[in-house]
């Protein structure tokens, strides 16, 4: 113990306090007792004092017996924090939990390492049985088990409601869902909304978004930049008419998702190859675009190859291919050996060569039933008596008559028969001659020879418009030049342009070639 002059003394001459050492708080030496006057002074001197005369108590260690034993925080405390060990073994159990749940329900959890799971079996039970709502089923999300990495609240309502609001069926998100579960992962304002929005862009009415969403869902994920623009882009240059854009995407909206370098342009430059102009190429894919999702090496191809084994002239690829496009997506060959296998059957002896005539003059051919060929067979045979020979040389000239309604057929050749005076010889010449209308061609058009007493084929008397026969009527005579030629197809009809259609249109984005 020693003596101390206290300096906080006001007084002089004061008494010397005798106390043990305390820790020198000087007010000179700190600047939060900085002394501006005498009462600031006598009231940091009472602060000091106070202090002073405290238990000095360590936070760490508490003096709890004559021993002085320490006391150590327990765990409990409020500022206690686990180990990231211990944090680490709580997120493996709790995975380990989950991953026995969905394993008990069937579903195959490896896929799901280092996906962000729930904590608890209750949340990911919540989000099984929202899917099951859905009508997705286990074989589904073992599918796709990145599903069960997404909130119901914070991802999957929200994704339905947008697709809901858009006119997207409930009927139809099972089936939506299915083929593109990745869309519960997106984002409905960064994701979803400016694809819709390029949809609508592309003239594709409201009312068909939701009908192209539901074909083809997988729409959802592409980039704007990437293979949607640049199909759109290729599709018009090579001549599709902007406004045919929206429809035609509307029917088929898979285009949006080929390639221009590995897919359609292949294609379109094949059929030119086949003799078809790429304007014509240009219709046939607004009017069937779904022929673009064929493909080119294991489908057109060997459907080519089959025509020119069974008799089409190489040279008529082109008129078959545009009149029926359809051809050359059926499996052809198997078709073909029936048809012909038919037709041999009925009629003795038909070879590749009429095979080839029949399919040039009616590529359709291919579809007819059984029954309906040997219906119309039977009705040149037996009805109008026609030969075996000559019914042959009709269908070959005419396949059309495998497909015509009996029942006017029928009323056409009684009128032959009864009123035309013409020999069975000119309809075996003429087969054509049932496919026209009988009460506003036949019969007017012959009345009008009959009254002029002209002697004409069945061919100069029906084959031509009606401005044409007007002309004829005026002749005295006919000429070998007014003679009928035999009926084609004109590849020209496919580009004639539409009413309102310019030259312009179409060549505006003439550089197609330049998409790989």
């Amino acid at each position: 113990m020693k003596a101390l002059g206290c300096p906080c003394i006001a007084k002089p001459g004061a008494l010397l306090l005798a106390h043990i050492e305390p820790p020198i708080f000087h007010p000179r030496l700190n600047p939060l007792f900085k002394i501006q006057n005498p009462n600031e002074y006598n009231r940091n001197k009472t602060i000091v004092s106070s202090f002073v005369n405290r238990t000095y108590v360590s936070p760490t260690r508490q003096t709890t017996s004559r021993n002085s034993k320490v006391a150590v925080p327990s765990r409990s405390s409020l500022y206690s924090r686990p180990s990231l060990l211990e944090m680490k073994n709580e997120r493996a159990a709790n995975r380990a939990r989950v991953y026995d749940f969905l394993r008990g329900l069937g579903i195959v959890p490896d896929e799901l390492d280092g996906l962000e799971l729930p904590v608890t079996v209750e949340v990911m039970r919540d989000r099984v049985d929202f899917l099951h709502k859905l009508g997705l089923t286990i074989e589904d999300i073992n599918n796709y088990p990145l599903v069960l990495g997404c909130s119901v609240k914070k991802n999957m309502v929200p994704v339905l409601d947008y697709l809901g609001k858009l006119g997207v069926r409930k009927s139809t998100f099972t089936g939506f869902l299915r083929r593109y579960p990745q869309v519960l992962h997106a984002s409905v304002v960064v994701d979803l909304a400016p694809v819709v929005k390029y949809l609508q862009g592309l003239d594709i009415k409201p009312n068909d978004v939701p009908r192209v969403l539901e074909k083809y869902p997988e729409v959802l994920g592409f980039k704007l930049e990437g293979t949607m623009s640049t199909s759109v882009a290729y599709l018009i240059g090579i001549g599709v008419a902007r406004r045919e854009i929206g429809g035609v995407l509307t029917r088929y909206p898979e285009i949006l998702g080929m390639r221009v370098g590995r897919i359609i342009k292949p294609y379109v430059e094949y059929l030119e190859e086949l003799g078809i102009p790429r304007l014509a190429v240009a219709r046939l894919i607004e009017k069937r675009p779904h022929m673009l999702g064929l493909s080119l090496e294991e489908v057109v191809k060997p459907n080519v190859d089959a025509l020119l084994e069974f008799g089409v002239r190489r040279e008529s690829l082109a008129p078959v291919v545009a009149q029926y496009p359809e051809i050359i997506g059926h499996e052809l060959r198997p078709k073909l050996q029936f048809q012909q296998s038919l037709f041999e059957s009925i009629f003795g002896s038909f070879g590749s060569e009429e095979t080839g005539r029949v399919i040039e003059r009616m590529p359709q051919i291919i579809s007819l039933s059984q029954t309906s060929i040997l219906k119309h067979v039977d009705f040149l045979r037996v009805y109008c008596a026609f030969s075996v020979e000559q019914a042959k040389k009709m269908v070959v000239s005419c396949p059309q008559l495998l497909a015509l309604n009996l029942d006017i057929m029928k009323l056409s050749f009684d009128y032959f028969r009864a009123e035309m005076g013409f020999d069975l010889e000119d309809l075996v010449a003429f087969p054509a001659f049932f496919t026209y209308s009988l009460e506003s061609t036949i019969k007017p058009r012959y009345r009008m020879v009959a009254a002029k007493d002209l002697k004409c084929s069945l061919g100069w008397l029906l084959n031509c418009t009606e401005e044409k026969f007007k002309d004829r009527m005026k002749y005295d005579s006919i000429g070998i030049e007014e003679m009928e030629m035999e009926p084609s197809f004109d590849m020209t009809t496919l580009m004639k342009p539409r009413e309102g259609e310019s030259d312009s249109e179409d060549d505006e984005d003439s550089d197609a070639d330049e998409y790989v």
